[in-house]
């Protein structure tokens, strides 16, 4: 009798597209399924009870409801998202995405499985295994340097067609060039910083920072809702959601932070100790080394390597520097001169000559 009714001849055939296919188990019986498609005929299997529609040329694409299909599909409550490279900021991020309620799957070359069972979150050691669960989802947190390497090792193949891929990199137009270089035409694109992490986050994300781009999101609902569904993440947790070129950001962050990571590294390097009469503005220096020093030095090479800014902010804090030890000695030999000529007038007022100008 099911299969009747996905007979070629059926009325209900008819309307589905040439290049669907529609498989549907029946929970009642727990036994039969069977799977339809216009162009192949009727297979049977056995699976727990759902309704698909595919194309017939991807993997689980689109999925068919029972309600009428020109209703639109509705953001799904939790995404699975997988997040590649598993190292510090990588679990800072998914224990809020646990703790959100998505699916967390985990890859890095370093075995963090413990560390990914203390979460909640599956930990995958082969990317080939993490890409066939078909996250909805690919957040890639790796270092400035490595990804490149990385984003070339994923089975992209093994994914299912439109996945999102999400980078958090402090550099912003390194990342989306590389994604639209590397990644299938196929897959959405968003660029993001959330600029906060493990150490400045502690304490919640409530009125911190987050810049993100939508370089390349596809426009039906279903692409849309899903990005839509990952940037509520953080705006559910109160970030402070700026949505910014990736060339605009990299001339803020330029001038921001690189200046920032660049002052820290310099008042590391000159030796700055507390001491008993430490000032406010001392303790905010002192602070600064310490936050910047917590940063691996690859960030920062990272930071001046991959931001197109970077150097023009160098030079000139340098010109602004060389300005400031000018006006000083400026300043210096004009006192000088001031007390060589007031010495002057006092050892001849001493001698009783009147002095000459």
């Amino acid at each position: 009798m099911v299969a009747s009714l996905f007979s070629k001849s059926c009325p209900i055939a008819k309307l589905l597209p040439q290049n669907l296919s529609l498989s549907l188990s029946d929970s009642f019986s727990g036994s039969k399924s069977i799977s339809f498609n216009t162009q192949i005929g009727v297979n049977f299997r056995s699976k727990s009870m759902q309704i698909k529609a595919m194309e017939t040329t991807s993997i689980n694409d689109y999925h068919l409801e029972t309600q009428p299909q020109t209703h639109a599909q509705k953001a799904p409550t939790s995404l699975k998202i997988a997040v590649i490279g598993f190292g510090n900021y990588g679990q800072f991020l998914a224990k809020t995405f646990v703790r959100q309620g998505h699916t967390v799957l985990a890859h890095s070359r370093t075995d963090y499985s413990d560390a990914a069972g203390e979460l909640g979150v599956s930990f995958f050691s082969n990317p080939h295994d993490l890409c066939e669960e078909h996250p909805e989802v690919v957040v890639l947190c790796t270092s400035i340097l490595s990804t490149k390497s990385v984003l070339k090792s994923i089975p992209f193949q093994r994914l299912r067609r439109s996945t999102l891929f999400v980078d958090v990199l402090s550099v912003k137009e390194f990342p989306r060039n590389l994604f639209l270089e590397i990644l299938p035409e196929d897959f959405d694109i968003l660029c993001t910083h959330p600029m906060f992490g493990p150490e400045s986050g502690r304490n919640g994300w409530a009125g911190l920072p987050f810049v993100y781009d939508k370089v390349r999101v596809g426009n039906d609902d279903l692409r849309i809702s899903r990005c839509g569904g990952f940037l509520d993440v953080f705006a559910r947790e109160g970030c402070r959601m700026v949505e910014m070129s990736c060339a605009e950001h990299d001339k803020y962050a330029a001038e921001s932070q690189f200046i920032t990571h660049t002052m820290g590294r310099i008042l590391e390097r000159f030796g700055l100790e507390s001491s008993s009469i430490n000032t406010k503005g001392y303790e905010t220096l002192l602070k600064l080394v310490e936050n910047t020093s917590k940063d691996s030095f690859d960030l920062y090479i990272g930071l001046f390597m991959y931001n197109n800014n970077a150097m023009e902010q160098l030079e000139k804090l340098e010109s602004a520097f060389q300005s400031l030890k000018r006006e000083l000695s400026g300043n210096l030999q004009t006192l000088c001169r001031r007390k060589l000529f007031e010495d002057g007038i006092s050892e001849k007022k001493k001698r009783g000559a009147k002095p000459t100008f």
